[in-house]
């Protein structure tokens, strides 16, 4: 447990300096930064050699943190989510309070709640959400676990997360599902 609380501490010593993190999720291996903050969330970009079209997601601890970071009324896909076991991405529109170079060109943002202990610890102590994407260089598959990351992005990152890097199931992304104006909703990614 002590290790579990040293990761913690020195993740939010870097969240909170503007620096990047490699954490394990609910799902893959992210990469993480501040969500308000443009220079982190660009060097993510950089790091990942992504196109800045292509968007990230933000991971909150709790339902009611949606609120915070879309005008869109997420009412009616709780329900839906709360039935899935696998993590889910919800697609909303009309993002707030986010880093502009986050917040995609339509004005989506990708959100997921947490069902991991280590994310939604690290989430609480920070007191708002942590940007999250996959840790590969764009072009290359996500690793599903933290021995198959490349060693660009372990040297790109400010703080690497010693918490379950010794697991070898792979992890599986999350199914994504878009939210519409309408309150209905698609599966992009089952």
């Amino acid at each position: 447990m002590i290790g579990y609380k040293n990761d913690i501490e020195n993740c939010l010593a870097i969240l909170n300096s503007g620096g990047l993190i490699l954490y394990p999720t609910d799902t893959v291996w992210g990469i993480g930064c501040d969500p308000e903050n443009k220079n982190a969330v660009a060097r993510i970009y950089r790091l990942k050699n992504r196109n800045e079209a292509k968007s990230m997601i933000i991971l909150v601890a709790d339902e009611s943190d949606i609120l915070h970071y879309t005008q869109q009324n997420p009412l009616k896909i709780y329900d839906y989510i709360k039935g899935i076991n696998r993590p889910t991405t919800v697609i909303y529109q009309h993002a707030i309070h986010l880093a502009e170079n986050l917040i995609n060109k339509d004005g989506s943002i990708g959100i997921r709640i947490v069902k991991d202990s280590f994310c939604r610890d690290l989430i609480k102590a920070f007191g708002k959400p942590i940007v999250s994407t996959s840790s590969n260089v764009s072009g290359y598959p996500a690793p599903g676990v933290f021995s198959d990351i490349d060693i660009l992005i372990k040297n790109g990152v400010d703080y690497i997360v010693e918490h379950r890097q010794e697991e070898q199931v792979p992890g599986i992304p999350s199914t994504v599902i878009k939210m519409n104006e309408d309150g209905s909703y698609e599966i992009l990614r089952p």
